[in-house]
C-alpha cells in the first residue's frame, strides 16, 4: 500500500525525470489524482459512515422505515454513495459487518469454506446468527459483498433461514469492479485521454455476479457492472475528471457520488 506521501515522491520523480508530458496546469490536476488514489485515506473514508452506525440499535422513536445493511467494504462503499447523494432520507440506517473472507453465510455451513487462515478472524466476527434480533426489526435488509462463489451458491438458502417475515424485503448488491489502475500512465494522459479510458473488470466478480442473478432474479439481485462497465468497459473517471475508485474495487468520495447516482438512476434501488 503506498500512502500520499509515497505517490507524491512518484509524481515528483516522473516530473524530474521529463516523464510525463503534462499540459501547464498538470501539476495541480495529477496532484489532486494520487491524493483521490491515496489508499489508505480512501480507506478511513470508506469506512467512517458506516462505522458510526455500525450494530446501533434501531431507535424505537424514529418513524422512519428501517434499513440494515450488512456486509463488506461493498456495503461501505454503497452506504457512501446514499450518503453523497441525500438518498434513503426516509430511512434510519443501521449497519452489520462482515469481513469478505467470513462471506455473508450461516456460520455452520460456511465453516466448510473459510480458509484456515481466516477461521480466527471469522470467529470473531459478527455474523447472521448475531444479527438475528436486528434483522427482525429491518423493514428491508440490503446484503452486499464482494461475493466468493460458495455464497452465492448458498445464498438462497441462506435468505431462507433468516426467516424473514413477507412485509420484510430483502435485496441484494451484486460487487464491483474496475479492474486494474496503472496510475504511472495516467500521470502522462491529458483529461480528455482520461475520460476516454475503458477498463476491463474482473472476470471473476462478473461470473458470480451472474450466478447471483440467475439464482436471486431481477426482484432481489441488483448487478452493478453493466451500470457502471457496460459492453466497453468501465470508465475510471467521472465528467470533471475525478479518480472514481483508488484501488480498483473501493471508491473515492467523487466515485461513491458517481456511483451511487447512477445505481440508483438505472436499477430498481430508485423505487426504495
Amino acid at each position: 500500500m503506498m500512502t500520499m506521501k509515497g505517490w507524491a515522491r512518484l509524481l515528483g520523480g516522473l516530473l524530474l525525470a521529463g516523464a510525463a508530458a503534462l499540459p501547464a496546469s498538470a501539476d495541480t490536476a495529477r496532484i489532486a489524482l494520487l491524493k483521490a488514489a491515496d489508499t489508505e485515506a480512501n480507506g478511513a473514508y470508506t469506512r467512517q459512515r458506516f462505522v458510526e452506525v455500525q450494530r446501533k440499535p434501531f431507535d424505537a422513536a424514529d418513524s422512519r422505515r428501517k434499513l440494515l445493511l450488512i456486509g463488506d467494504s461493498h456495503a461501505q462503499d454503497f452506504l457512501n454513495g446514499v450518503a453523497e447523494n441525500g438518498y434513503l432520507k426516509g430511512y434510519q440506517i443501521r449497519t452489520r459487518h462482515i469481513p469478505t473472507p467470513c462471506q455473508i453465510a450461516l456460520p455452520a455451513p460456511a465453516q466448510a469454506f473459510i480458509e484456515p487462515k481466516d477461521a480466527a478472524v471469522c470467529a470473531a466476527a459478527d455474523n447472521l446468527v448475531q444479527a438475528k434480533d436486528q434483522l427482525a426489526e429491518a423493514d428491508l435488509v440490503i446484503l452486499a459483498a464482494r461475493w466468493k462463489e460458495w455464497s452465492a451458491k448458498l445464498l438462497p438458502e441462506t435468505i431462507k433461514a433468516l426467516a424473514l417475515r413477507p412485509e420484510q424485503r430483502v435485496l441484494v448488491l451484486g460487487a464491483k469492479d474496475f479492474g486494474r489502475l496503472s496510475l504511472r500512465h495516467y500521470l502522462k494522459l491529458s483529461d480528455a485521454e482520461l475520460l476516454a479510458l475503458r477498463n476491463k473488470p474482473d472476470a471473476g466478480v462478473t461470473s458470480v455476479n451472474q450466478l447471483l442473478r440467475e439464482r436471486l432474479g431481477g426482484d432481489v439481485f441488483i448487478d452493478p457492472q453493466p451500470v457502471l462497465c457496460g459492453t466497453e468497459g468501465c470508465r475510471l473517471f467521472t465528467d470533471d475528471v475525478q479518480l472514481i475508485t483508488y484501488d480498483g474495487g473501493h471508491l473515492t468520495a467523487a466515485g461513491a457520488k458517481y456511483v451511487g447516482k447512477l445505481l440508483f438512476n438505472s436499477t430498481l434501488l430508485g423505487k426504495l
